[in-house]
C-alpha cells in the first residue's frame, strides 16, 4: 500500500502533484488554529472595538463606562455554576459506572465513519435533553471514543473528532432546554402583549425545528468524516487528554486498620449519604414543590449528588476533585471580561443599532437569513440564549410582523444565528476544550465548517418550511 502521501489524488511531494481538497481544508485548520489570537486577547479585542463603536454611536464616555461597570461583574454567578459544571462532570466522568457505560458504547464502532456517527448521535440526544449534558459530557464522550478507536487501530483524528462533538451539543438550540422556547411559551412573558403566548409546538417541536434536529447531526458526522486529516492525530499525541482515559488512582480504604475519627470520617458514606440526602431534598422541592424545570442550578446540583453517591466518600471525592479543577481555570477570569463585552452590548445602543440594521433590510425571503446573520453578530459578545431573546426579541417580532412572518419563525431563525456565535466564539469553545484539556485553537478550524454546516441548513430549513404563522399551522 501506498504511504498516506502519496495515495492517488494526494501530494506526492513538492511539485509532485495537486493537493486534494482534504489537504486544503486541513491546511485551512492548522492555520486558523494558528493565527486564533490567545483567548483572553481576543476577548480585549472585542470590548476595545465595541468601546469604538459605543462612542462611535453617540454614547458618551460616561455611559460608556457605566455599561462596562454594571457588566464586568455579572457574570460571577455564571461564571461560578459554570465552574461546577466544569469540574463535577469530571468528577462524575471519572467514576467506575460513568467509565464502563461510555466504554462500552465507544467499543461498538467498527470503523472510523461509525466512531464519528455514533459519537455524534450521543452527544445530539444528551444535548436535546439538557444543554449542560452536551456541553459537559461530549468531549468526555470524544475522549473515550478516540481511546477506544485507536486500541482497535482505527484511524480517528482527536481534535476533528472533539470539534464534532462541540458542534454536536449546537441541539439543544431546540431541545427540552431552549430558553427562548420556554420562555414564550410561559403566559406572562415580556412580549406576550405583542406575539401571545407561544406553545411548544410551534417553535421546537415544529415540523422545520424537528428535521434540523434529525438531520444536522447525520450531516455533522459526514462533514467531520469528510474533513478528517489523512494524517490522523490520534488520542495518544495529546497527553493530557489522554490522561483522562486511563483509570484515577484509588484512595485507599483499608477498614481493616483502625482510624481516628478524621481519617474515618473522610473515608465513611456515612457523611456523603447524609449531604446526598439534603440535595435530593432541594431537588424535590425545585421540581415538585415550585413545579420548576431544569435550569442550570438544577443540573450543578443533580451532578453533585450523582458525584457524591458515586464517588462513595469525601476522600475519593476530593482526590477526584483536585485532579478534576484543571478544567476550568481559564474560565475563571475571562468570563469577567466577557461580563464587561456584554455590558457595554447591553446598556449602550450598540446591540439594538447591530439587531435594527439587519432587520431594517429584511423581506420574507431573507427574513430568517438576516435575522440569523443579526443573532450571530449579538451572540458573539452575548454568549446567552435566554439574553439573545431578551436583547432582540422585540426587535425580531416587530420585523417579522413588517415583512409578514411569524415571531416563531424568528425565533427559530434566531436560535440559528445564536448558536452560530457561540461556535464561531471561543467562549463555549474554551469550555469544551478544557474539559478534554487540549488547546482550543486545535480544534478552532474545524469548528469553523461545522459551524457553515449549521447555519446554511439552518437558514434553508426555516426559510422554505412551512413554520407556524407562516403558511404552518
Amino acid at each position: 500500500m501506498l504511504p498516506p502521501r502519496l495515495q492517488p489524488g494526494g501530494v506526492a511531494g513538492p511539485g509532485g502533484g495537486v493537493p486534494d481538497m482534504r489537504d486544503r481544508l486541513t491546511r485551512f485548520t492548522h492555520a486558523v488554529g494558528a493565527y486564533v489570537p490567545d483567548a483572553t486577547a481576543m476577548a480585549v479585542i472585542l470590548l476595545v472595538v465595541l468601546i469604538l463603536a459605543a462612542l462611535g454611536l453617540g454614547n458618551s464616555l460616561t455611559e460608556t463606562t457605566d455599561a462596562f461597570y454594571r457588566g464586568l461583574w455579572m457574570l460571577l454567578a455564571f461564571s461560578m455554576q459554570m465552574t461546577l459544571l466544569l469540574v463535577l462532570s469530571t468528577v462524575v466522568s471519572a467514576t467506575p459506572f460513568f467509565r464502563k457505560a461510555v466504554l462500552r458504547l465507544a467499543r461498538i464502532p467498527g470503523s472510523t465513519n461509525q466512531v464519528f456517527l455514533q459519537s455524534v448521535l450521543l452527544t445530539a440526544v444528551l444535548s436535546y435533553f439538557y444543554w449542560g449534558l452536551g456541553l459537559a459530557l461530549g468531549p468526555l464522550i470524544a475522549v473515550h471514543f478516540a481511546r477506544a478507536a485507536e486500541s482497535k487501530g482505527i484511524r480517528v483524528d482527536f481534535p476533528c473528532l472533539l470539534a464534532a462533538q462541540f458542534a454536536a451539543s449546537a441541539i439543544w438550540q431546540y431541545g427540552l432546554s431552549s430558553t427562548p422556547a420556554l420562555l414564550v411559551a410561559t403566559p406572562g412573558h415580556f412580549l406576550e402583549a405583542r406575539t401571545g403566548v407561544m406553545p411548544l409546538a410551534t417553535t421546537i417541536w415544529s415540523p422545520a425545528a424537528m428535521l434540523m434536529v434529525v438531520t444536522f447531526p447525520l450531516a455533522l458526522a459526514a462533514l467531520a468524516r469528510l474533513v478528517m486529516p489523512r494524517d490522523a492525530r490520534p488520542i495518544s499525541a495529546f497527553p493530557d487528554a489522554h490522561a483522562l482515559t486511563r483509570t484515577l488512582d484509588a484512595v485507599a480504604d483499608k477498614s481493616s486498620e483502625p482510624r481516628r475519627f478524621g481519617a474515618w470520617s473522610e473515608h465513611t458514606r456515612m457523611f456523603p449519604a447524609v449531604l446526598a440526602v439534603a440535595l435530593a431534598g432541594w431537588l424535590f422541592h425545585h421540581f415538585v414543590t415550585r413545579g420548576a424545570g431544569l435550569d442550570l442550578n438544577s443540573m450543578v446540583t443533580l451532578l453533585l449528588l450523582a458525584a457524591l453517591l458515586m464517588q462513595g466518600s469525601f476522600a475519593a471525592f476530593s482526590h477526584a476533585l483536585s485532579t478534576a479543577v484543571q478544567s476550568c481555570w481559564q474560565i475563571l477570569v475571562l468570563y469577567q471580561i466577557y461580563g464587561g463585552i456584554a455590558g457595554i452590548l447591553q446598556y449602550t445602543s450598540v446591540g439594538e443599532t447591530l439587531a435594527r440594521f439587519f432587520a431594517a433590510l429584511a423581506t420574507p425571503l431573507t427574513f430568517p437569513l438576516l435575522t440569523a446573520i443579526a443573532g450571530t453578530a449579538i451572540a458573539i459578545f452575548v454568549p446567552s440564549s435566554g439574553g439573545q431573546w431578551i436583547i432582540q426579541g422585540f426587535v425580531t417580532s416587530e420585523a417579522a410582523s413588517a415583512v409578514g412572518a411569524s415571531a416563531q419563525q424568528g425565533l427559530l431563525a434566531l436560535g440559528v444565528g445564536d448558536q452560530m456565535g457561540n461556535l464561531i466564539s471561543p467562549f463555549w469553545i474554551i469550555v469544551a476544550a478544557s474539559i478534554a484539556r487540549i488547546d482550543f485553537r486545535t480544534i478552532f478550524g474545524y469548528g469553523l465548517f461545522f459551524a457553515a454546516l449549521w447555519f446554511v441548513l439552518g437558514v434553508g430549513i426555516f426559510t422554505f418550511l412551512p413554520v407556524a404563522g407562516n403558511g404552518g399551522s
